[in-house]
């Protein structure tokens, strides 16, 4: 099962991140970094990813208000992009930055409309998956 869940999980990485950042991710693994890595690929890619209960692009969008709620800053152009990927318009990541604007507070949006512009003008049309 873990085998399975490893597979599964490299497979939708590889999906939403893309492959260089994820052959990035590999290269960089230590021995050190080798159980963290594995255990977000089976964990978080390979059993919470995976779910049929909601689609890549409610996923992108609840993972974009947690970044922003929690100020992961350095993740969340990686998952701006893959936000793209999964199929969320420019405009609907600047409709979930709005909404954190209440929720999370307007200084945690701010920073994540800098975050999000600057990556959506670095790479302004990303493909999503092919279904």
């Amino acid at each position: 099962m873990t085998d399975d869940r490893h597979a599964a999980g490299m497979r939708v990485r590889r999906e939403v991140l893309g492959d260089a950042h994820v052959d990035r991710a590999v290269t960089a693994t230590t021995a050190f970094t080798a159980d963290f890595q594995s255990l977000i690929t089976r964990y978080a890619w390979g059993e919470i990813w995976t779910r049929p209960g909601l689609d890549r692009r409610m996923r992108s969008a609840i993972t974009l208000t947690a970044l922003i709620a929690h100020g992961h800053w350095d993740e969340l152009a990686m998952h701006v992009a893959a936000a793209r990927r999964n199929g969320l318009t420019a405009d609907e990541i600047g409709e979930v930055i709005l909404q954190c604007a209440v929720y999370c507070g307007v200084p945690a949006a701010n920073h994540a409309f800098a975050i999000a512009a600057s990556t959506l003008e670095a790479d302004p049309v990303i493909d999503p998956p092919e279904a």
